[in-house]
Parts: C-alpha cells; structure tokens; sequence
C-alpha cells in the first residue's frame, strides 16, 4: 500500500513556496538586466528609423531628379557621382588629410572657447555686476560676421593654426556662455540656501550641487558649440587658402569639379555628425539626467 504522507497541509505549502536559492535569483536578475539592455538598444536603433527613411528619400529623389536631365549635371551632380568622388578622393588620402587638419583646428579652437565661456557664464550668472557690464558686449558681438573678422584675425596671427582657432574660439563661444549661464541662474534657489545654512563653502557649493545640477544644461551648450567649431574652420580656411577643408572647397571649386564639391560637403557632414555623437556620448555617460 502507498504510504500517505503525514506532513500536514500547511507544511506542504510552505516547502512549497520556498524561496529560490540566490544563485537562482542571481541568475534571474542577471537575466532580467540583459533583456532590459537589449530592449534599450532596440529602442534606441529604431529612434535612427525615422532620419534613416528620411535620408534615403532624398537621396532617391536627388538622384531621380539627376537622372531626369532637367538640371546640368554642373550644377547638381548624381548621388552616385558624389559618392564615387568621395570614395577616390578618400582612398588617395586627400580627404583624410584635409579633414585632418580641420579637425585639428576645431577642436583647438572649441577648448579655447569653452574655457573661457564656462567659467564667464558662471561669473555672469552668479554677479550682476559682471552681468551688466558683459552682457551689453556679448549681445554686440553676435553682430559681427565671423568672415568679416577672419581677414583681421589672419593679419594679426599670420596664415596657421592660430587665426582659425581663435575664429572658431569666437564661433563657440556665445552658446556656450549663454547656456551656462542660464544653466547655472535656473538652479533651485532653496537647495543652494540649505547647503550655505548646512555651512557649505563656495567650493564645496560649486563642486557638490551647482556643478552637478547645472552639468546637462552646460554640456547640451558645449555639444551645441562643438558641430560649430567645424563652421568656424571652414570660415577661417577659406581665408587662410589651401588649409583643411575648407581649402579643398576652393580648389574643387577652381577646378569646376562639383562632384568633389560634394564629396567635401559630404565630409564636413560626417566630421560634425561624430563629433555630435561623440559630445552626446559623454554626455550620457557624466550627466545625471540621462539613463545608464
């Protein structure tokens, strides 16, 4: 005869719902996080959906209307042409040392500009004193064109490196000072109160909350400023000459190449995506408001 068992019902149920060992719901926990990476990562590529489709329709567009004949090909050359420019042109080394050099220049003239810009817009924010006296100057200067300035600065600093990273220093700038100004002036009045009532310092006020707080708005500003850097070099290579690529625009043009027109556009663009993507990467990664 089968042997029933004695147990009663209640400590059945209990063996029952015993809890899994932590090797289990480690393993499950692990699980769980790995699906919800994958879930972001999906998410994330299909937010490229929509400027993917984009793009590609006005390329077919472009090319269709290329390919129609109704504008010289002087004019507007074929996508296809662009691209087998761009190909020659990058398998010979002309486009990646040309981009070089901007890319040299850019970067010079953003950490110039952000240097100054950061910790003026958080003096401009923090005392109207500087506030009154700086804001009048930056408002006029966003009046004067950077290709006027750009003969100047050449005059002044000779035909290098110098004139198109000042020019580009000047380009970055004003974003860069106002976002951080408003940045840090947006700050919660009542957590900074409490933190001097708590006996914090100016440093440890700046390093502890204002900074931190006040980190997204800086860094959207600085990414900002960092796709007009290129802006700024190519205005400053089409004064200096044969620089970067900016000077490989005048040559093209000189020599009626349009395709390698393009094909140099097409660079600027893929440089100042990069560097977009590169500040929006770090971004993520040291502010507080984004997911991890």
């Amino acid at each position: 005869m089968a042997q029933l068992s004695t147990a009663p019902p209640s400590s059945r149920r209990t063996a029952q719902q015993a809890p899994a060992p932590p090797a289990a719901q480690s393993d499950t926990a692990d699980a769980a996080r790995q699906r919800g990476s994958l879930l972001q990562a999906l998410r994330r590529l299909w937010g490229f959906i929509p400027a993917l489709t984009l793009g590609l329709a006005l390329l077919l567009g472009w090319q269709m209307l290329a390919a129609s004949g109704s504008i010289s090909p002087f004019l507007l050359p074929a996508p296809a042409d662009v691209l087998r420019a761009f190909g020659q042109a990058f398998a010979s080394g002309l486009l990646p040392s040309y981009a070089l050099t901007t890319l040299e220049e850019s970067l010079v003239g953003f950490a110039l500009g952000a240097c100054i810009a950061v910790p003026l817009g958080y003096a401009i924010a923090r005392s109207g004193l500087i506030r009154r006296a700086v804001e009048p100057y930056l408002a006029a200067s966003q009046a004067m064109p950077a290709v006027a300035l750009a003969p100047l600065l050449v005059l002044w600093l000779g035909y290098d490196l110098a004139p198109i990273a000042v020019l580009c220093a000047l380009i970055v700038f004003f974003p860069a000072v106002i976002t951080t100004a408003l940045s840090v002036r947006m700050l919660d009045q009542d957590v900074l109160n409490a933190a001097r009532t708590d006996g914090a310092g100016w440093w440890a006020l700046l390093r502890h909350i204002e900074l931190p707080l006040a980190l997204p708005g800086i860094l959207a500003g600085l990414r900002a400023s960092l796709t007009l850097s290129i802006t700024g070099a190519v205005v400053g290579e089409f004064v200096v000459g044969d620089r970067g690529l900016g000077g490989l625009l005048n040559i093209a043009r000189g020599q009626l190449d349009p395709a390698l027109v393009f094909a140099t556009l097409l660079m600027l663009a893929l440089m100042a995506t990069m560097l977009y993507l590169l500040a929006r990467l770090i971004e993520w990664r040291v502010s507080y408001l984004e997911e991890h």
